[in-house]
């Protein structure tokens, strides 16, 4: 035993420094290798007795055999164990025998309503499909024709910003379209075509629409590819209160299935006349939620208001607007030249505070920084009301009072 480690080490002893012995350890790599060989011994026992365990259940099971016939397959058992229940697979030639099926019928919702073929066949001359090119890219959608002469109804969403403007007539023709007028607020644009041949549809009262109402709507859900898509369902709801483009609207709650190009496509009640304009789901961007069957539609008495303004005037009356040009301060700009986000103005009043290069931050103290939250601002006025703005110059704030104006004018 080492009895250096009971006392203090002598200053010439060579195996001792400041911070121990250093004296290698003791070797144990004979006690590691027999436990290594003891635990394979082990475990090639247990293996030898599993093997000898397997054979001696087979030999039991081999005495406990039962012979099986071949199988025969002319014969088929029928449940029974006598063979002489069993009978014989005939051949011959057999084949499905197909009959004349009865004329399809009618698929009528509702007591005294069109059936929903007849529904489609008085509707689709008076569905369009619309296609539009943008600065960035394409969008597409559905329309309703309004007249004879050339006049169509979709949603202010589908040509927003549109360069140029498409329509695909059912009977074939391609025609280039010019908007008349738009209105953000309510989702509705008026286009005109050069045809005074078109098959205008019939509208009908949405006020008069009752919960459980059977409806379809026609439309090309995806695009063009799949242009005249007719799908059906009920009214789920009426004067349902929804958000849209920051304002509160009214709107038709249907089950009918209505997907991306739909929109500003028709919904028809059961006697084929359109009570509404598809113009949003609940889903869009919640599809992980697994929302399905909520589509809403415009009412045709909301229609027909905006519509009649939108021919008469190009614009619908008292809306409110800032008589500011502007474009959104991009993150970039937010990220890496410091600016606040807002509204950079690039046109105002040559008589206002607010001017060029000023970004607008508040409307009466709500912050704005979004078309969204600017809608919502400014629906909360009437044209010709004043508010207050909150705008930032070279790194200070400042207010200024401004008149709306009326949109459109």
């Amino acid at each position: 035993m080492d009895n250096r480690k009971k006392s203090s080490p002598e200053p010439w002893d060579d195996h001792y420094y400041q911070t121990g012995s250093t004296q290698p350890p003791k070797s144990r790599a004979g006690l590691i290798a027999l436990v290594l060989i003891l635990g394979i011994a082990l475990i090639g026992t247990l293996s030898a007795l599993g093997i000898l365990r397997i054979r001696v259940q087979l030999s039991a099971d081999s005495n406990d055999a039962v012979n099986f016939t071949p199988f025969d397959p002319t014969v088929v058992s029928q449940g029974a164990t006598d063979p002489s229940d069993s009978v014989t697979v005939p051949t011959g030639d057999v084949s499905v025998q197909i009959k004349p099926s009865p004329d399809s019928v009618l698929n009528i919702p509702q007591e005294g309503g069109l059936g929903l073929q007849e529904i489609y066949a008085k509707n689709i001359p008076s569905v369009v499909s619309i296609s539009c090119a943008l600065p960035g890219g394409s969008s597409s959608g559905t329309g309703v024709v309004l007249t004879a002469d050339g006049y169509l109804v979709t949603n202010a969403h589908v040509i927003e910003d549109a360069v140029s403007i498409s329509v695909l007539l059912t009977d074939g023709r391609t025609l280039s379209a010019q908007l008349v007028g738009m209105d953000t607020v309510s989702d509705l644009a008026v286009l005109y075509v050069n045809a005074n041949d078109l098959t205008p549809a019939e509208f009908g009262d949405s006020s008069q629409l009752k919960v459980g109402d059977a409806v379809a709507a026609i439309g090309d859900p995806l695009g063009v590819e799949l242009r005249g898509t007719m799908t059906d369902g009920i009214i789920s709801a009426i004067n349902r209160d929804m958000n849209l483009n920051g304002r509160t609207v009214t709107l038709i709650q249907t089950n009918a299935a209505l997907n991306s190009g739909n929109s500003g496509g028709p919904l028809i009640n059961c006697y084929g006349q359109v009570i509404g304009i598809n113009t949003m789901k609940i889903g869009a961007f919640s599809d992980s939620a697994g929302v399905e069957g909520l589509g809403f539609a415009i009412p045709s008495v909301t229609v027909k208001e905006i519509v009649d303004q939108l021919i008469r005037q190009g614009y619908v009356s008292g809306r409110p607007a800032l008589p500011l040009d502007g474009e959104w301060v991009s993150l970039f700009n937010q990220q890496f030249r410091r600016l606040p986000a807002g509204l950079y103005i690039t046109q105002a009043p040559a008589d206002s505070v607010i001017s060029t290069r000023d970004i607008l931050l508040q409307i009466d103290g709500v912050r704005v920084t979004s078309e969204d939250e600017l809608n919502a601002a400014l629906y909360q006025h009437q044209a010709g009301d004043t508010v207050t703005l909150t705008f930032y110059r070279s790194g200070s704030q400042y207010t200024t009072t401004i008149t709306l104006t009326e949109a459109g004018k």
